[in-house]
């Protein structure tokens, strides 16, 4: 028996190709696609679209008169196999009786964004923005397959990283995996569009992105250090998505279990476990870049502090629910 038939028989297919994160062999949602250039550079890697659903918010006409390539991206999906679908609202997208059959492996929303409606440090337009991306992953949380996953890149330099993405993700019942750089260059064709307004046709700079990962908690309320999300008011010190990152890394373990962060409940033990996660987490602040200033670690702490805080609330929630 060739290795080809091997792999197939263990659920593989021959002609498994990939991009990034995404396979031949995963079904994939893609949402607010812009000029469809992201669905044709997988539908390229793949050789093919039979496993592409492509979404727009616009409608056919509207689209082909916002960008110039959209018309051919759109008829080349097609053509490969992908179904495309107009008039897809993010939030209730659920709710299409076409969309209602199927679960995903893949749900991909490239740069959310509400619209161009004034500075984008106002707290009213972060708002919008927030209502936007909570809209779409609680329509994506029940479109998910049980071992899928939901992806958002998204701009984490300010004022971008105040819509607290995670967070989001946490209230819709979703938990963090990963939390990669995302590089235009990876996707060969993907061409990232404004979306509104009379330049909608034109890139706009990405600077510093990150693709966020999710998948569904095994139970609502379920929380784990390895998937934490951040607070709901951050303080200044704890904007920082490195800062979120390098706490995660550090006291990760010291919080995932009551029994690993407090070993045994004496207050002796819980005295000595305490202290020894500090020492032992600036050992490992230190060592990942020797010289760094001992400021990096309390804001690292303040990260610590918040997440505790968090926890705690989640686990009273799980109690409650349990009371009813």
């Amino acid at each position: 028996m060739d290795m080809e038939m091997m792999r197939e028989l263990r659920g593989g297919r021959r002609d498994d190709r990939w991009i990034k994160h995404y396979s031949s062999n995963h079904d994939i949602l893609l949402v607010g696609d812009g000029d469809f250039s992201f669905s044709l550079c997988l539908a390229m890697a793949f050789c093919s679209a039979t496993n592409i659903v492509a979404t727009s918010l616009d409608s056919y006409d509207v689209l082909i008169l916002k960008y110039k390539n959209a018309k051919a991206n759109v008829a080349t999906l097609r053509n490969l196999g992908a179904s495309v679908i107009h008039e897809v609202d993010a939030t209730t997208m659920s709710n299409l009786p076409y969309l209602q059959l199927k679960k995903f492996h893949r749900i991909i929303f490239n740069f959310p964004h509400a619209g161009f409606h004034g500075n984008e440090s106002n707290p009213d337009i972060i708002t919008m923005h927030r209502n936007l991306v909570r809209g779409f992953l609680m329509n994506a949380s029940s479109m998910l397959r049980v071992d899928g996953e939901i992806h958002i890149s998204h701009k984490i330099t300010a004022p971008f990283g105040s819509w607290r993405i995670v967070d989001l993700g946490f209230e819709c019942s979703l938990r963090l995996i990963g939390l990669d750089d995302f590089r235009i260059e990876d996707y060969p064709g993907y061409q990232n569009k404004r979306g509104s307004g009379s330049r909608s046709d034109e890139p706009f700079p990405l600077g510093k992105c990150s693709t966020f990962r999710f998948t569904l908690c095994p139970v609502p309320g379920y929380m784990s250090v390895q998937h934490w999300q951040p607070p709901v008011n951050p303080s200044p010190f704890t904007s920082n998505v490195n800062n979120t990152n390098e706490c995660l890394r550090i006291f990760g373990g010291y919080l995932n279990h009551v029994e690993q962060t407090f070993g045994s409940t004496s207050y002796n033990d819980v005295y000595e476990s305490v202290h020894e996660a500090l020492r032992l987490g600036y050992e490992m602040y230190v060592g990942a870049a020797p010289g760094r200033p001992l400021t990096g670690y309390i804001s690292i702490l303040e990260e610590l502090h918040r997440l505790s805080i968090l926890r705690a609330d989640r686990l009273r929630q799980m109690l409650l629910s349990l009371d009813q």
